[in-house]
C-alpha cells in the first residue's frame, strides 16, 4: 500500500551549513561533490519524466534546496539551458558553484535564497523540483506546520500557473503530500519508486509525485 513510507532522518537546520562546509572542503581536497539525495535513480526518474513529457529544453527550471547542484549538472548535460538552483546555506551554494565550474556548465544560475522568504525576482518558473527540502522543512522543530504552509505559498509565488512541481520525499505518502499541496495544485502522476515488503504489506521507500499548479 502506498500508505507505507520509510521515514528518513533530517539534521536540524542549524547543522546544514556545517555539513556543506565539510562537503566543500572534501570537494576542494579530492573533487568529490558529496551525497546525491535519494541516489542517482532519483535524478534519472526526474529527467525521464521531463523527456517523456517533451518539456522544452529552454523551460525555466528551479531546483529548491539544490545542495551540491548535481541534479542541475545532469539536467544541463541533457540539454536544458535555463536552470536555477537555490539554497539557504551559503556553503551549499559555494559547493555547487565549484561543481558547476569543474563541469564547465555556465548556463546554471545559483543563488543563496531562503525558499520560505523568497526574493521578488524568484518567480515565473515553469518547473520546480524538490528532492528532500520539503522533508527537511517538515521536520523543523520550530513551527513545522507554519513552515509547511509557507512553503506552499512560496511555491505558488515562484511557479507559473499550469507549471509542474516534481517532489521526492521519504517522509510523506502520496495521500499526505496531496493533502499538503491540494490548495493550488493537482496531482498529475505518481512516479515509480523502489518498493519494500514489511509485515506482508508492500510499500515505497520514497514517494515521487508530479503536481501541476492550477
Amino acid at each position: 500500500f502506498s500508505s507505507i513510507v520509510i521515514s528518513c532522518p533530517s539534521p536540524p537546520a542549524s547543522s546544514w551549513n556545517a555539513a556543506y562546509e565539510r562537503e566543500l572542503r572534501t570537494f576542494q581536497d579530492i573533487g568529490d561533490a558529496g551525497e546525491i539525495w535519494f541516489g542517482e535513480e532519483s535524478m534519472v526518474r526526474i529527467i525521464r519524466w521531463l523527456e517523456k513529457q517533451k518539456v522544452p529544453l529552454d523551460s525555466s527550471v528551479l531546483d529548491i534546496g539544490t545542495g551540491n547542484g548535481v541534479l542541475l549538472i545532469e539536467l544541463a548535460k541533457c540539454g536544458y539551458t535555463n536552470l536555477t538552483g537555490i539554497d539557504y546555506s551559503p556553503s551549499a551554494i559555494q559547493l555547487s558553484e565549484k561543481v558547476r565550474e569543474k563541469e564547465g556548465m555556465t548556463n546554471i544560475k545559483l543563488k543563496v535564497e531562503d525558499f520560505l522568504a523568497p526574493s521578488a525576482e524568484l518567480s515565473g518558473f515553469e518547473i520546480c523540483i524538490d528532492k528532500g527540502t520539503f522533508d527537511a522543512i517538515s521536520l523543523n522543530p520550530d513551527n513545522a506546520l507554519g513552515k509547511r504552509k509557507q512553503y506552499v505559498r512560496s511555491l505558488c509565488n515562484v511557479l507559473k500557473p499550469e507549471g509542474f512541481f516534481l517532489i521526492t520525499s521519504c517522509n510523506w505518502t502520496k495521500e499526505e503530500l496531496w493533502n499538503e499541496f491540494r490548495e493550488g495544485f493537482e496531482i498529475l502522476e505518481e512516479l515509480p519508486t523502489p518498493k519494500f515488503c514489511f509485515g506482508g504489506r508492500i510499500g515505497n521507500s520514497v514517494t515521487a509525485l508530479v503536481f501541476q499548479r492550477k
